[in-house]
């Protein structure tokens, strides 16, 4: 009976070191994820799982769904674990659009930078994502959770359902790198970019993760862009454009002509700026106006009213801004009960500010401007 016993035992404690093995490292990063301040629609996780960007760049996924079974091709390693998400459509369907505010300013001391970003959107739950990769700078990233099957009511409370979670590090809506880089995404209706040069294909967020994993400076994200094609999931029905900025100060808006095969357009910062700000209307003179067009914008969001009041701000301000401007900006121009057509309500899922030069992240969730959960590296 003995030798029975110490044979079953022998196996299931093989069997727990092949599994360690396998999976080790998503067994850590489950492990980490935690509510955050009492929030039970506020996570944190720390992956420790590896990932190989290369290997992602080199399948060409260029859809949300090719990116949802990559991702559970990796964290299954052949199990049949099901993914879903929000941003995928069913045959035929638009998805509506998530609408946005981002800004870099500079801090009174004159030698550090600001970088805000209001997500609007429904009323999803928030991950904030800490990575450490071995090829690539660390960061912190934030990412809508019903990008990979989460909800108000289904949440990671168990080690079951925290197995979506390892998702999120393909999934970053916005972040900041170990370098002071920072990056967001912004929507825009009916415009998804479908860049078609020979170079190897990367999709909406995919493209997030290299700059925050790859780029340290505008430049560097510049030229990855370059040596990519951009494209965005035609099933979702909108399009992006990207805001980069970095630690040096510079920034840039990232964007694709609908009219001239996709090709990048990128609006610089202007010299000796203090500022620069985006909403969900292309700034790229081409086609900037002044007026509400929805072929350029979203004005259902009200991005023209949002680009003006957060522009008047940080006009009246100088560009220059301390912790709690940084703060008030976005809460100007945040979003509470924005009702569509179908009766669906958006709100500002989150307002963050991130400190380019001590490397942080300050976010309030869900319109609670009177809580602030720190974040650092």
């Amino acid at each position: 009976m003995k030798k029975v016993v110490f044979w079953i035992v022998g196996i299931l404690a093989a069997l727990a070191i092949a599994i360690f093995c396998i999976w080790g490292g998503e067994i850590r990063s489950i492990g980490t994820i935690e509510q955050v301040g009492g929030n039970e629609y506020l996570y944190k996780m720390e992956y420790k799982a590896a990932y190989d960007l290369d290997d992602l760049i080199s399948k060409d996924i260029d859809s949300n769904a090719k990116l949802l079974e990559y991702v559970v091709g990796r964290i299954g390693k052949g199990l049949p674990i099901k993914l879903k998400s929000s941003q995928v459509a069913s045959d035929g369907e638009e998805m509506k659009v998530f609408n946005c505010t981002s800004f870099q300013a500079m801090q009174p001391s004159g030698d550090g930078y600001w970088y805000g970003r209001n997500y609007d959107y429904y009323k999803n739950p928030t991950m904030v994502t800490i990575s450490r990769p071995k090829k690539g700078y660390a960061s912190i990233a934030v990412s809508d959770m019903s990008h990979f099957g989460y909800s108000l009511e289904k949440l990671p409370k168990s080690i079951a359902t925290k197995v979506n979670c390892l998702a999120a590090i393909y999934a970053p809506v916005d972040g900041i790198n170990e370098k002071g880089l920072c990056t967001s995404i912004m929507a825009l209706p009916h415009q998804p970019a479908q860049q078609e040069s020979g170079k190897h294909k990367v999709g909406t967020t995919i493209i997030m993760r290299l700059f925050l994993d790859r780029c340290a400076t505008v430049e560097e994200a510049l030229d990855m862009v370059a040596n990519l094609d951009i494209r965005h999931d035609v099933a979702v029905g909108s399009g992006y454009h990207y805001m980069v900025a970095d630690a040096n100060g510079d920034a840039a808006v990232i964007e694709f002509d609908k009219n001239d095969g996709w090709k990048t357009m990128v609006v610089r910062k202007e010299d000796g700026a203090n500022s620069m700000l985006v909403t969900n209307h292309l700034l790229s003179p081409k086609y900037y106006t002044t007026e509400p067009d929805p072929e350029v914008g979203n004005p259902h969001s009200r991005s023209w009213w949002r680009y003006e009041t957060a522009g008047a701000y940080l006009a009246s301000h100088g560009g220059v801004l301390d912790f709690a401007q940084a703060q008030e900006c976005l809460a100007q121009v945040h979003w509470k009960d924005l009702v569509w057509d179908d009766g669906t309500v958006e709100d500002t899922q989150y307002s963050n500010v991130y400190d380019q030069k001590n490397i942080t992240l300050d976010l309030r969730n869900w319109n609670d401007y009177d809580t602030t959960v720190h974040f650092q590296l």
